[in-house]
């Protein structure tokens, strides 16, 4: 179904106790975050994304991968939230059974006041070591001004853990790594048991993630995408919103709260 009036569109949310707003790469691009591919420019596009977002990568030059991931952080932490993150959060405080799931490693949906988004893709912001505890890392400390981006292309050695002694490693996931069993279980629960899920910015074709929305159209949810482009979710949307997050969504929001 597309081109519904908003308020037909915004009626099931109006009426949730559960939803989830399940997001992708598209609602972060409207803030200048680019995905890790758009992100091989400049010097960095001497790489191929193999040689950055492996395990292998890591552990045969852990300088070379730092140094890009460090230097994506950096630039990350200059975009700021766009309308379509604050709506997002905005649909938290409308519904209290809501949960946000999100591909993006990025923390925009934080600093946007969402609480504790699942991040199916692991977070920028949350650096492991490489050890099997795993253990949770600190950020490393940033200046300001031209210290806070480390120079384009340049390696930069990981820290160490300071319970190991081990590398600490990028908290994302790496091709060839699997989805956080915790999150993606919590996610599919999520999606099981909430009356609406929004799709929002996100192209429906990257597994397991993309089983999200269908798990909850299986269940009986309404599934409502936001997209300027039509995707492979679109024959198991109730509604299909054509337009990107930062203009739906905080219009969605109005109609639910009317």
């Amino acid at each position: 179904m597309e081109d519904v009036p908003l308020s037909e569109a915004a009626a099931p949310l109006a009426r949730a106790r559960r939803d989830v707003v399940f997001t992708g790469a598209g609602i972060s691009a409207e803030s200048g975050v680019p995905t890790f591919r758009d992100d091989l420019t400049g010097l960095w596009a001497r790489y191929d994304a193999e040689r950055l977002a492996t395990p292998e990568a890591f552990h045969a030059d852990p300088d070379l991968v730092w140094g890009w991931y460090e230097w994506r952080r950096a630039r990350v932490r200059r975009a700021e939230p766009n309308p379509g993150h604050l709506a997002t959060a905005a649909i938290e405080a409308l519904v209290p059974g809501s949960v946000v799931v999100t591909q993006n490693v990025d923390d925009l949906h934080e600093r946007a006041g969402s609480r504790s988004p699942i991040h199916l893709h692991g977070s920028l912001f949350a650096p492991r070591c490489v050890a099997e505890a795993a253990h949770p890392a600190p950020l490393p400390a940033t200046g300001t001004g031209e210290a806070a981006e480390p120079e384009e292309g340049r390696r930069l050695a990981p820290p160490r853990c300071a319970h190991c002694g081990a590398l600490v490693r990028p908290g994302v996931v790496w091709f060839g790594e699997a989805l956080p069993e915790a999150a993606l279980t919590a996610a599919a629960e999520a999606a099981a048991g909430c009356d609406v899920l929004l799709t929002v910015g996100t192209s429906g074709v990257v597994y397991p993630a993309a089983e999200i929305p269908r798990i909850a159209a299986r269940s009986g949810a309404t599934v409502i995408q936001v997209n300027p482009e039509p995707t492979p979710l679109d024959r198991v949307c109730a509604v299909n919103l054509r337009g990107t997050a930062a203009e739906v969504l905080p219009a969605l929001v109005a109609a639910a709260s009317s």
